[in-house]
């Protein structure tokens, strides 16, 4: 069950009444801009009907599922453009609705958790997260982190269109296809999150140079706000995992440096 805290996070009354799954928005957001669809899975219902209330609020369509298996069935029936997905639920976790959702389909999904434990938090990105809050947390953060995720989305499906016969970037043993968003290491393939995607894409695009973890999480997830360095941490140790642990150096007190070894 979701932590009895996280209900501080919202307003009072938020959540009053019953939930019938769907929350109606309009057909289209801001200037005719086509609506994303969020789905939401959050056995709290105090919680998952504020949530819906305030995604709804924002123009988008929002699904709300109680635990894990209904969490999958309506991922694969909606194909949402976001998934909002609590850690602990009935049945299934979230961990295992996470590897399940993205052996179907690659699609963002941001992570409540109620602890706040790094070990948790890698293990939620080594399965396929892009991000990840600690509960309670605040709507207006949730609604700032939804918005950067989507924006990355849409980002990256232009950059993709755009330059379709880019040649991959090649970085000692490790090559990006930035075209295909593949990546190869010593010719194997490693599979990475759109977020690891666009971290690496960074980090390569300019090697043996150090990036401040500020101008990181500018542009890669497009925050102003330097208090959520902690997450390009988390996500470099999830591509260090993924990727090797010898490829990006740290910078203590400044950044990371991508520095492939040499031979």
């Amino acid at each position: 069950m979701a932590d009895p805290r996280a209900s501080s996070a919202f307003p009072t009354g938020a959540g009053a009444g019953p939930s019938t799954g769907r929350t109606p928005a309009p057909p289209t957001g801001p200037a005719g801009q086509q609506t994303a669809t969020v789905l939401v899975v959050e056995d709290e219902p105090a919680i998952a009907t504020a949530i819906a209330q305030r995604l709804s609020a924002e123009g988008w369509r929002v699904e709300v599922a109680r635990d894990g298996l209904s969490g999958v069935d309506a991922a694969n029936r909606l194909r949402p453009d976001l998934i909002v997905l609590d850690v602990m639920l009935p049945g299934i976790d979230g961990l295992e609705v996470t590897r399940r959702i993205q052996a179907e389909q690659p699609v963002p999904i941001l992570m409540l958790t109620a602890r706040d434990d790094e070990t948790d938090m890698l293990i939620g990105l080594g399965v396929g997260a892009d991000d990840y809050m600690t509960k309670p947390f605040s709507m207006r953060e949730l609604v700032a982190r939804i918005k950067a995720l989507l924006r990355r989305v849409d980002r990256a499906a232009q950059a993709a269109s755009a330059a379709p016969s880019d040649p991959p970037l090649v970085v000692g043993d490790v090559t990006v296809d930035k075209a295909q968003r593949r990546v190869y290491r010593a010719g194997e393939e490693v599979h990475l999150t759109p977020t690891e995607f666009e971290l690496l894409v960074m980090l390569a695009s300019s090697p043996k140079t150090v990036l401040t973890r500020e101008r990181l999480l500018a542009e890669v997830w497009d925050w102003a706000d330097a208090s959520g360095t902690r997450t390009v941490d988390s996500h470099i140790k999830a591509l260090r995992r993924k990727l090797g642990a010898d490829l990006i150096r740290t910078v203590h007190g400044v950044g990371y440096a991508f520095e492939p070894p040499v031979g």
